[in-house]
């Protein structure tokens, strides 16, 4: 631990500054969502295009997720936040009114690389917290993520729904990234390390094992994220202003199990939570797939958000117990490998759509569930989950 952390300003404005990090996080990659529909008509495309469009969401987070970490251990999250929040706002008006493909390409490029930011920041600040305060905190940090994911997806599809263009609709999330830089974003932390402290240090053998893990569980929320929307709208015939209650109602069950995680992992344990998880996650996508009343595939993307809650926190914080490598360097990789998966995972269910067809492709998602069931026994420590930190 870095005398950095042992001083952190944890009072109770510091703490709700620090929280609401992870809830503009959730704002900011919730913004997407609703937009697909109107992006993937406007720019005339198909599934292999929407497909390569996503990629590039994936590519510009990609380039960006290790220039953050630089910037997090140079200039501080302060800096590092604010750089992805102006990304965003950016190129949020251009995914919400640019017609041309190539035009939507470089837009959700720079989108991505302002989102892979914001994420990369509020994990490494988490987890400096979590470690200044000795509390477990992750969960409900990601819980917020969730929630900040439902107020923006929702507040985007009711706006929408009600007749506002998507510039309109959009703007209001634009106006919440722009009140929390002039309010809360002062009170961000500095440097993540000490002065002469690595930047880099190569992932070990598990931690690379639990990025893995955690990209599976990504790569499941990214489809959600990309294709819930798109699969309610061509799959079942719900018009676009609706289209995006599959993800409102996934983030919402999502964030009341992660709002709740500690004390759910303190009654079942991990072990219980990866395997119970993971089947409840199969379930989902089993309902979503099958049933043919997109009511019930709501309750199908519900049914997900409830089994994928607590998985990527129960990762995150193994990854911070390990020995093999510093806990916040060994959290920082995990979390990168990790989003690799909502970031570009979605691209490649477009090119397995496009090949075959998206329910195919949703029901191949979930058969990654299976590594995360049976990997659970030899991974997860019989302690309790409290001592997880």
């Amino acid at each position: 631990m870095s005398s950095q952390e042992l001083l952190l300003p944890c009072a109770t404005p510091h703490m709700l500054a620090y929280r609401s990090t992870f809830l503009l996080s959730g704002l900011c990659m919730g913004a997407w969502a609703p937009l697909v529909p109107y992006a993937r008509t406007r720019a005339g495309i198909d599934d292999a295009a929407l497909g390569l469009l996503l990629l590039c969401l994936g590519l510009g987070s990609l380039v960006m997720m290790p220039l953050a970490g630089i910037l997090n251990a140079r200039r501080g999250c302060r800096f590092t936040m604010h750089v992805g929040i102006a990304l965003v706002l950016l190129t949020l008006p251009l995914l919400a009114t640019t017609h041309s493909f190539a035009g939507l390409m470089f837009a959700l490029t720079v989108f991505g690389a302002g989102c892979g930011s914001v994420d990369v920041t509020m994990n490494v600040q988490g987890v400096m917290v979590e470690r200044a305060t000795g509390r477990s905190l992750m969960s409900g940090f990601h819980g917020l993520f969730s929630l900040g994911a439902i107020v923006s997806a929702a507040g985007i599809t009711a706006l929408l729904w009600l007749g506002a263009t998507p510039l309109m609709a959009s703007s209001a999330v634009m106006a919440s990234l722009v009140a929390f830089v002039l309010t809360h974003g002062r009170q961000l932390l500095g440097r993540s390390g000490d002065e002469g402290s690595p930047i880099f240090v190569r992932p070990t053998r598990k931690v690379l094992l639990l990025g893995m893990l955690c990209l599976f569980a990504f790569l499941a929320e990214g489809a959600i994220l990309d294709w819930s929307a798109v699969f309610l709208a061509d799959e079942r015939g719900v018009q676009h202003s609706l289209a995006g209650l599959g993800y409102a109602v996934f983030a919402v069950m999502m964030a009341l199990g992660r709002l709740n995680g500690d004390r759910i992992l303190l009654k079942l344990g991990p072990r219980v939570v990866l395997i119970g998880g993971g089947l409840v996650v199969m379930l989902g996508f089993a309902m979503v797939v099958l049933a043919n009343d997109w009511l019930l595939n709501l309750v199908g993307f519900a049914v997900i958000g409830t089994g994928l809650a607590n998985i990527a926190p129960v990762y995150l914080s193994l990854a911070g117990a390990q020995k093999t490598m510093p806990g916040e360097l060994a959290i920082a990789a995990a979390t990168s490998l990790g989003y690799l998966g909502i970031l570009m995972g979605p691209a490649a269910i477009g090119f397995v759509a496009h090949a075959s067809s998206l329910p195919l492709a949703l029901l191949a998602v979930a058969a990654l569930m299976i590594a995360i069931i049976f990997s659970a026994t030899r991974l997860v420590p019989k302690v309790s989950p409290q001592r997880l930190h």
